[in-house]
């Protein structure tokens, strides 16, 4: 299982948000040093957001991006307001190797799978993001957690049915970024319902036995924020365990 770092990135510093609350975020520097602490310690991949993309297209950092992923070794995987094929094309002009898609993703599965075929499917990771519901269901949320987007996260998989999809990203909300655990119970779901597609696990990582839970639930990567920012454990001991 792969252990991806993440950096969010907001007026060009590095920052952790409380559940996706932007009034709420933790200010940890400079992501020049943060990238280079990450790619010193093994990474392969580093998730890279642009939360000030995600909140204002027309305040994308695609600058500050092109110049970590010039500057690293590792690969950089990149989102935060994705709405179309040009957003996705001058990511990776910026120098991502690959590109996530969040609320395009959910709300047009067509226009997303097109993307598969004209840039690869390995360059393309769909994102989606859940909050559990009464009835114990987890329905999808867009526009940075703030609206429903009135299905599920399985019939949000099943539209791509028969396309080439190969990566998805989800993270349960209610557990992102306070380091309450990973919801591993719904992780070793979608693997087993999908599990032919690489699931990445997002959202409450807090110790190294929650590395261990993610792995034995059969999730492909781990995404890994706020906990290594805090020192609760290292990138290379979450790479060894």
């Amino acid at each position: 299982m792969l252990i991806i770092p993440a950096i969010d990135l907001m007026s060009g510093r590095c920052v952790r948000l409380k559940q996706g609350r932007f009034d709420d975020a933790t200010v940890y520097g400079d992501p020049r040093a943060q990238i280079a602490e990450f790619a010193a310690g093994g990474a392969e991949w580093i998730h890279i957001v642009d939360l000030d993309g995600a909140r204002d297209g027309a305040r994308r950092q695609s600058g500050l991006i092109g110049e970590l992923a010039g500057a690293s070794p590792s690969k950089i995987q990149c989102g935060g307001g994705v709405r179309s094929r040009d957003d996705v094309a001058r990511l990776l002009d910026a120098g991502a190797s690959r590109v996530v898609i969040g609320s395009m993703a959910v709300k047009n599965a067509p226009a997303t799978a097109k993307l598969f075929d004209e840039f690869g499917a390995e360059r393309i990771c769909c994102a989606f993001d859940v909050a559990e519901t009464a009835a114990g269901e987890f329905d999808v949320r867009v526009h940075g957690w703030t609206a429903g987007a009135g299905v599920s996260i399985d019939q949000a998989i099943s539209a791509y049915q028969g396309t080439d999809l190969a990566h998805i990203l989800v993270t349960d909300i209610s557990r992102d970024g306070i380091l309450a655990g990973p919801n591993v119970d719904l992780m070793a779901s979608l693997k087993s319902k999908h599990p032919s597609i690489r699931l990445q696990a997002s959202g409450g990582v807090a110790a190294l036995a929650d590395i261990g839970a993610l792995r034995d639930a059969r999730a492909d990567a781990a995404i890994v924020g706020r906990a290594f920012y805090e020192n609760r454990f290292t990138l290379e001991a979450a790479r060894a365990c």
